[in-house]
C-alpha cells in the first residue's frame, strides 16, 4: 500500500554504494525506516538536503506493515529552514534534541500530538526572533510527558523543591536528588507554559547548566538504558 505521511530525519545511515537507509519519526506510523535510493548519485532523485538530521518532509511510501525497511515513492520538502543550520547556537540545541529523540522514541505506531510537538519544536526553533536558551529545557521536560514521566505536582511556596527521584514537587530538601528553588520554579514555568513564551524564565548561565544536567539524570532515573547524550557537552559548551 501507499502510506502518505509527514515525516521528521532522525537518523541516516549509508547503504550500499548509492542509497541511504533513513530513520524518521513519522506522524503516521511513529518511528520507522526507510531506503532511498540513489541519493549517492551526480543526478539523485531526492536533493540530499531533504535527508539531513532535523529535515521535516511530506513524503509517499510504499508500506508493509511486516517489514521493517520499506522505500520511499515521493518526498518534499514540509519545512525549509531558513536559520537552523547557519546558527551555532539554533544547531547545537536541535542536535541536542534530536539525539534526546533517537534515544527514547522506540514505538512503531501513530501519535499524533508527539509529531506535532516534535514539528513545532524545530519549526520554532528555527523561526524564532527570540533567544533559545531555554527550549532545550523546555523540550526536555514537555517530552517527559510524552515519555510517560513528567514531573507531578507544581512549584509553589509550600512545594518549592522538586526530587528528580521521586519525581514530583516536595515541602522540604532530600539532598541528593533535589532540584533548587529556583530551578524548579524552572521546571514548573516549562511545564506549564508554551514554546513561544520560554524564553521569558530568566535563569542565569550557571542555573541553566545546571538544571540541564539534572534533567539528564531526570531521563537516567526514569528511563531504562538511558545513556549519555554526547550533544550535551557541544550544547553546554555553545550556550554557558
Amino acid at each position: 500500500m501507499l502510506l502518505k505521511t509527514r515525516g521528521i530525519v532522525l537518523r541516516t545511515f549509508k547503504y550500499s554504494e548509492t542509497s541511504l537507509i533513513v530513520e524518521m519519526y513519522t506522524e503516521a506510523k511513529g518511528l520507522r525506516k526507510y531506503i532511498i535510493s540513489g541519493v549517492r548519485t551526480k543526478k539523485p532523485k531526492f536533493s540530499a538536503s531533504l535527508l539531513q538530521l532535523m529535515s521535516q518532509v511530506d513524503m509517499v511510501a510504499y508500506e508493509r506493515e511486516n517489514k521493517e525497511l520499506n522505500r520511499v515513492k515521493e518526498l518534499k520538502a514540509l519545512h525549509v529552514y531558513q536559520h537552523l543550520p547557519f546558527d551555532i547556537r539554533r544547531s547545537s540545541v536541535g542536535l541536542f534534541m534530536t539525539e534526546v529523540a533517537q534515544k527514547t522514541l522506540k514505538e512503531a505506531s501513530a501519535n499524533e500530538a508527539l509529531f506535532n510537538f516534535l514539528q513545532h519544536s524545530y519549526t520554532f526553533l528555527d523561526t524564532t526572533p527570540h533567544s533559545v536558551a531555554n527550549i532545550h529545557l523546555y523540550f526536555l521536560l514537555q517530552l517527559s510527558i510524552f515519555l510517560g514521566f513528567a514531573p507531578n505536582g507544581e512549584y509553589s511556596e509550600d512545594t518549592p523543591y522538586f526530587n528528580l527521584k521521586e519525581g514530583t514537587f516536595m515541602e522540604f530538601e532530600l539532598l541528593k536528588y533535589d532540584v533548587s528553588e529556583a530551578n524548579s520554579e524552572a521546571i514548573s514555568y516549562f511545564l506549564d507554559s508554551p514554546i513561544e513564551t520560554c524564553h521569558e524564565f530568566r535563569l542565569s548561565s550557571e542555573n541553566r547548566a545546571k538544571l540541564l544536567e539534572q534533567l539528564i539524570q531526570y531521563y537516567q532515573i526514569h528511563l531504562e538504558n538511558f545513556s549519555e547524550v554526547r550533544a550535551y557537552a557541544i550544547l553546554k559548551e555553545v550556550l554557558h
